[in-house]
């Protein structure tokens, strides 16, 4: 029987590596996004819609429903940032950000449980180092990825009775659109996209900004539970070493 895994913020990035991954490595993967987005691995199923819409949840889950009663896992990525100054930010941008980032894992994990506890599964939440550590003018962002870390270790409380396992991903720096389109908040130096893309890969222990494939592979390893099997309730943290770091330093 195939494994299938549902996997948010799946048309670029982090999400698109990871729906890829899962289907190189024989799962069936359900994709969505609020974009449009082609392309994928053949066993990834794509599904254009707003995670954080409690309507479009309820009709993804009974699509699923309509042919199988058990899921694997939950990958739930999907995310939005602004980048301004808390006291310039507006209520919606505000609320745009929870919604995305925070109620959309409240939404798909529901909607989920009951496929979830039928194959005893996992759900694996991706976080930021932004919920560790932050920078300026990116509060509303910080705060919601520090809110799935709290979120990760309820879950992971509340569903082990279930046996399902219950953890979180917090990338550093990764090569993808949203933290391109990040880099002019001021907290890197340089010119050029180029030049600040280089300065942000030398504050890192190992010199370099992650892929996506790389923070794929991490979500793999906590969801299909083969070698992660004793672990829920936490965060690992994959940032290149940058939060190892003093800031004094």
């Amino acid at each position: 029987m195939d494994k299938i895994a549902i996997i948010t913020g799946a048309a670029g990035g982090i999400g698109r590596a990871t729906a890829n991954l899962f289907a190189r490595e024989g799962w069936k993967v359900i994709a969505t996004d609020r974009k449009e987005a082609s392309d994928f691995e053949d066993r990834v199923d794509f599904h254009h819609m707003d995670v954080s819409d409690p309507q479009s949840i309820e009709r993804l889950f009974k699509h699923l429903g309509s042919w199988t009663d058990e899921l694997q896992a939950i990958i739930n990525n999907a995310a939005i940032q602004i980048c301004k100054p808390l006291i310039e930010m507006e209520v919606e941008e505000w609320d745009a950000i929870m919604a995305s980032n925070l109620r959309s894992i409240f939404l798909t994990t529901r909607a989920g449980y009951p496929f979830l506890k039928k194959a005893k599964g996992s759900i694996v939440n991706v976080s930021s180092v932004h919920a560790l550590a932050t920078s300026s003018d990116i509060a509303a962002y910080a705060a919601s990825k520090g809110g799935i870390v709290a979120l990760t270790r309820a879950m992971a409380l509340e569903f082990a009775k279930d046996d399902i396992r219950v953890n979180s991903v917090l990338p550093g720096a990764v090569d993808t659109h949203m933290l391109r389109s990040g880099l002019n908040r001021n907290h890197v130096k340089g010119s050029s996209l180029e030049d600040r893309m280089q300065d942000l890969a030398e504050k890192t222990v190992l010199g370099r900004i992650g892929e996506p494939d790389e923070i794929a592979k991490s979500i793999l390893f906590l969801a299909e539970g083969k070698q992660s099997s004793f672990m829920t309730g936490q965060m690992l943290v994959v940032d290149g070493g940058a939060t190892a770091r003093l800031s004094t330093e």
